[in-house]
């Protein structure tokens, strides 16, 4: 019933005019909080992906809120134990924590500090987070290696001084990244490095994909465009016009996998999230 409404609302929106990102806060608003209703339980991609993109536009779920702030339960999230992925778990909930705090959905700090405890565990060795080791493109559901440790790195920035040496390896581990991927790319920017070799990548269509040459795919696109907000202005707009254009009726985005062409409830929510982030992060 809720996700007839969903498409209800949806169409009715467009056929108002209202943007793409319009649409796509309808769609999240119905589909995080109703994760947990059906399910019984929280997952990674709705209340930390799709939910960090509602926080940058206002919106947020009381229940989603509540479990973000409790991080003392995220390793008992339930769920398949063949499949789940408290790394994952951990990650994004902190990440979606830390939006919270800096949109000022959350007032209390605390809980960013125990999630930055708790997501330093994880780091490995030589400084980075790897989710999965043999996702080396990156995808929306692990993330790959690099944006893995730099959204983690921001983690730790945000929560202070006293994770200042966990933060300093996790830079020191982007610095010397060999970049390969688009999505590699993007993250060497967004730590602060130039941005010709994207803009230099952009596909004809005006996105981009997961190597120079591949189809474009909505989770790379979305990335590079979050990367590249107010450094190129004519690649900027053409990507967020081949966002646009790639919305589902829904009000989501298909979702981005590995290899392409799957199909995953998991990434097209997770997807949907960062082409929403990246519309209203380059949003004019």
């Amino acid at each position: 019933m809720a996700h007839r409404l969903t498409l209800f609302l949806a169409s009715t929106f467009a056929a108002w005019g209202q943007t793409a990102a319009d649409r796509a806060i309808v769609y999240l608003n119905a589909e995080v909080p109703r994760w947990n209703r059906e399910n019984g339980c929280y997952s990674c991609h709705n209340n930390g992906d799709a939910a960090r993109a509602l926080f940058a536009t206002g919106h947020a779920d009381p229940g989603t809120l509540r479990w973000l702030a409790s991080s003392g339960l995220w390793d008992t999230n339930r769920g398949n134990a063949a499949v789940s992925d408290k790394r994952l778990a951990r990650l994004s909930f902190s990440v979606a924590l830390a939006a919270a705090l800096e949109h000022r959905l959350i007032q209390n700090p605390a809980p960013l500090l125990e999630a930055a405890r708790l997501l330093v565990k994880d780091q490995d060795k030589d400084g980075s987070w790897t989710l999965d080791p043999g996702d080396e493109a990156g995808s929306p559901v692990t993330y790959g290696a690099p944006l893995a440790t730099h959204l983690a790195r921001r983690v730790l920035a945000q929560a202070g001084a006293g994770f200042a040496e966990p933060a300093r390896r996790a830079e020191a581990w982007l610095a010397a990244l060999k970049p390969r991927t688009n999505l590699d790319h993007a993250v060497r920017v967004l730590e602060g490095g130039p941005a010709e070799t994207l803009t230099a990548r952009q596909n004809s269509d005006g996105g981009w994909g997961a190597f120079p040459g591949s189809p474009s795919e909505v989770f790379d696109t979305a990335v590079v465009l979050i990367a590249l907000r107010n450094k190129a202005k004519a690649p900027e707009e053409r990507g967020r016009r081949w966002l646009e254009q790639s919305q589902l009726p829904s009000g989501g985005w298909p979702g981005t996998t590995r290899p392409a062409g799957g199909a995953s409830y998991a990434q097209h929510v997770s997807t949907t999230g960062w082409a929403l982030l990246a519309l209203v992060e380059t949003r004019k």
